[in-house]
């Protein structure tokens, strides 16, 4: 078979062996995924706005959590925000956790608590745009919508061996999509780039596509963000049963209305570094001092009651700072 290309998008047997081989890979080798075990529209659309950006075994954990805190639209819809934001909390991108809760409550309240059946419907609602609403539909109606994500960008431009324009990818994914198992073929192609056309170097010797690739290794073009660092500093103070916390801003674009410990400038005679983490957001890689003592007044801070800190949206930076304590 040739390397795909306009020929092999003209020959509808070259696809049909293709969507064969493919479909044959993922029904034997696709992993078990708690999201997978039924088409259950509520469950499909979950994991997909929990996988943006997010690498599927941290989203495992959360996902369970939040479907027994949360487990169907008209619970998520009547749920106050802060108490999705602190189920979410840890799994970051936040605007995830509030587009969630404003579609669910337009699910419930303006269609009945009825879903919608197709992409074009999903992408009406908050936070859902032309991937994530065509992923649910295909998934869990098998909608025949093509999907194009990182990962399935990745096998398209290495099957071509070259680098696709947005509006290409879309079009090779809509050709070579299977129209009898839409949903199966979309989670082969995420499959494939997730497990076996990795970033960096795939895992060629075991590809179901090895045949019709046209790089059979990584894109010359292919090149790691250069990663940033950080210091910052916090300050942990504790005193008769409550914590010293700061909610960050309704209008910031980071993290909006979570809570975290008070920043400070740099440790001194006033901060006794107590210990040392480290985390990372997107490019950054950030050395965390942890310290006790503050000097002078925290702006707009609050002590609050370590009884509460379950209940509270806290950020991910701030959960690993308390595990590392022993607070939580």
């Amino acid at each position: 078979m040739a390397t795909i290309s306009a020929q092999l998008l003209q020959n509808p047997r070259q696809r049909t062996l293709l969507r064969r081989r493919l479909l044959a890979w993922y029904d034997a080798n696709k992993r078990d995924l708690p999201w997978r075990e039924n088409r259950d529209p509520y469950r499909v659309w979950i994991s997909e706005i929990m996988l943006q950006q997010t690498r599927v075994a941290a989203v495992i954990e959360y996902y369970a959590r939040f479907l027994k805190r949360f487990p169907d639209v008209q619970t998520l819809a009547g749920a106050r925000l802060d108490s999705v934001l602190a189920a979410w909390s840890g799994l970051g991108y936040y605007r995830r956790a509030r587009m969630l809760h404003q579609a669910a409550r337009k699910i419930v309240h303006d269609y009945g608590g009825i879903f919608p059946t197709t992409a074009n419907g999903w992408h009406e609602l908050p936070g859902i745009g032309r991937y994530t609403s065509a992923a649910i539909a295909s998934i869990a109606f098998d909608e025949p919508v093509a999907v194009v994500d990182g990962n399935v960008e990745r096998v398209l431009s290495r099957l071509a061996g070259k680098n696709m324009t947005a509006k290409e990818a879309w079009s090779v994914a809509d050709a070579l999509l299977s129209r009898t198992r839409p949903g199966d073929f979309n989670q082969a192609m995420m499959e494939l780039g997730a497990t076996v056309c990795v970033p960096g170097e795939p895992k060629c010797l075991t590809c179901p596509l090895v045949e019709v690739c046209a790089t059979r290794g990584p894109m010359p073009s292919e090149a790691k963000p250069q990663r940033l660092s950080r210091e910052v500093c916090y300050a942990l103070n504790a005193k008769n049963g409550s914590l010293l916390l700061v909610r960050r801003p309704a209008n910031v674009s980071l993290m909006a209305g979570m809570w975290e410990l008070p920043e400070v400038t740099s440790p001194n005679g006033d901060h006794l570094v107590e210990f040392i983490v480290r985390h990372s957001i997107t490019v950054t890689d950030y050395v965390v001092r942890v310290t006790s003592g503050t000097s002078g007044e925290v702006p707009d801070a609050k002590w609050i009651a370590k009884s509460r800190l379950k209940s509270l949206p806290l950020t991910g930076l701030t959960k690993k700072i308390l595990r590392r304590a022993g607070v939580i």
